[in-house]
């Protein structure tokens, strides 16, 4: 697989090569190097910090080729955890319009973003996306107050976005003027919500997407706007332009990215492990194209080495094929899988319908559908990072809020069933099946009473139902008589009474109370004799 894994890469960085010609990677280097100056006044400690990455490198025990990496060990505290949450806070939840990519968009001509943009404020040579920042204040941020919603929620890990592709750091950073600390709030915001999150015996994960910036704002540079104004290269630059060879498909994209940009990559995402130590360093899609991964690999090894000399085992969240197996946990964006998976996964989804960040009138996600993802996706050997989008002032929407609450308030119930668990020999049982892959998480039928989802701790099984019957019987199908060991009782978790069971050829017979102890979904815990 590994052999596969790099034979696929070297292709892919010789389709590359190809696909930009010289013309095009002339221009680009232009525009990089526009950055590069700007960006000079933090070249002595970018430099410390890379040389203590390949001082961390060579000193192991993780060494920066995937044959090594291979070896990491996903944490306990990871696989027990399940439910994490996700925050797209920044400085696009000021215009709060059309998702969280309206940075790019906005410089998109004849966009709805745009046109909003420019009716909105004016011209994008008098008003650019710059122009938020002083907007952004964070006034009635409380981070305790989201440390204790998230709590009740039931996670037990939170990955705020420290910064997403717009270029804005939301956390103080030594290596850029254009951080939270620096402009806008005047506040480390991510550092707050860290302190916060250990308060409350979460683990904390810090979300990078900085190496998408390298393209983000190219449509910026196709027409007049403040973007081309070599005052602001440091924080809008180097916007190259974005290569999609064939089709829209990230893993051929092949856009120019210099060892520049790539080095300040690696200097910015080791600079967030040593100031704030995350159990989790999440990133997006595009740290597996073919020029970002010899970095990616230089970055696992500083960040496993540094974990487990703190003694804290992380972990790295990644997409696709960005990494090689066994190196990190895969994430599925918005979607999930059909089977159980033997290795640890992820999935990653919004609350929120429309956009990752806050914006207005978006819609949101009900309980019952977040309550059900959870526990399908767990009885696959999975987790869950529930996004939410808070408004730019620091508050985070009553709707989300409820949403959260009631997720608590079903885990309080029947979390047993949920954290500490494994999978079981099957995933679960009954009609309804969930479209695998990416983007696919608002696509799966709405679960009957004969889906049944299992999960494993020790040797008790656990059943859990995603829709309560009609009538006073339910049937778990796979805990017959037949190759099952004898069932020596059944409990409903809310309840203190047993449950009457009979065990027959074709499942478990269960006889049901009139009514279920909790909402959404019923978990009964199953011991053998």
């Amino acid at each position: 697989l590994l052999l596969a894994l790099a034979c696929f890469h070297v292709t892919l960085s010789l389709a590359a090569q190809q696909s930009i010609n010289p013309s095009a990677e002339k221009a680009a280097r232009v525009i990089d190097e526009e950055w590069r100056t700007a960006s000079s006044k933090y070249d002595a400690p970018r430099a410390a910090i890379l040389d203590r990455v390949t001082h961390s490198n060579q000193a192991g025990p993780y060494s920066t080729d995937w044959q090594s990496l291979g070896t990491v060990s996903v944490p306990e505290w990871y696989r027990d955890a399940k439910f994490g949450i996700f925050i797209h806070w920044g400085v696009y939840s000021v215009p709060a319009f059309g998702s969280e990519w309206y940075p790019r968009n906005m410089y998109t001509a004849g966009s709805p973003d745009n046109l909003h943009q420019v009716q909105t404020y004016g011209p994008l040579t008098k008003f650019g996306y710059k122009d938020f920042i002083p907007m952004f204040k964070a006034d009635k941020y409380d981070p305790a107050a989201w440390a204790r919603l998230f709590a009740k929620s039931g996670a037990k890990y939170v990955v705020p976005v420290f910064e997403h592709h717009d270029g804005f750091a939301m956390y103080n950073s030594d290596l850029s003027d254009w951080t939270a600390a620096k402009m806008g709030p005047h506040r480390d915001l991510a550092g707050d919500l860290a302190k916060a999150v250990r308060a409350e015996g979460m683990h904390l994960g810090a979300s990078s997407h900085r190496v998408e910036h390298d393209w983000f704002l190219e449509n910026g540079r196709k027409q007049a706007s403040d973007l081309n104004d070599p005052a602001f290269a440091q924080f809008y630059g180097p916007a190259h332009q974005r290569l999609l060879v064939g089709s829209d498909d990230l893993a051929r994209d092949f856009t120019y990215a210099s060892d520049a940009y790539l080095s300040d990559w690696l200097a910015r995402s080791a600079e967030i492990v040593e100031k704030y130590h995350p159990d989790i360093m999440y990133f997006d899609w595009w740290i597996g194209q073919p020029s970002v991964r010899p970095y990616l690999a230089k970055f696992a090894s500083f960040y496993y080495n540094q974990s487990k000399q703190n003694g804290q085992p992380g972990v790295i969240n990644y997409k696709m094929d960005a990494m090689a197996e066994g190196s990190g946990v895969l994430d599925i964006e918005r979607g999930a899988l059909s089977e159980i998976r033997e290795l640890p996964w992820q999935t990653d989804t919004s609350i929120s319908n429309k956009s990752w960040g806050y914006i207005e009138h978006d819609t949101f996600k009900s309980p019952e559908f977040v309550v059900h993802q959870l526990v399908d996706i767990v009885s696959k050997n999975g987790n869950l990072l529930m996004n939410i989008g808070p408004r730019s002032d620091g508050t985070i929407p009553d709707e989300v809020q409820q949403v959260l609450l009631s997720v608590g308030e079903w885990l309080s119930i029947n979390g047993e069933a949920i954290y500490g668990t494994r999978p079981w020999t099957v995933f679960g049982e009954g009609p309804t099946r969930v479209h695998a892959g990416a983007f696919h998480d608002a696509d799966t039928d709405r679960y009957t009473e004969h889906d049944f989802r299992f999960t494993t701790k020790g040797r008790t099984l656990y059943a859990i139902e995603l829709g309560w019957p009609q009538g006073e019987e339910a049937v778990v199908h796979s805990v017959s008589s037949e190759g099952m060991g004898a069932v020596k009782s059944v409990r409903l978790l809310g309840s203190s009474a047993e449950v009457p069971f009979e065990q027959k050829a074709d499942g478990l017979h269960l006889r049901l109370p009139k009514q279920s102890p909790s909402k959404y979904a019923a978990a009964f815990r199953i011991t053998f004799k």
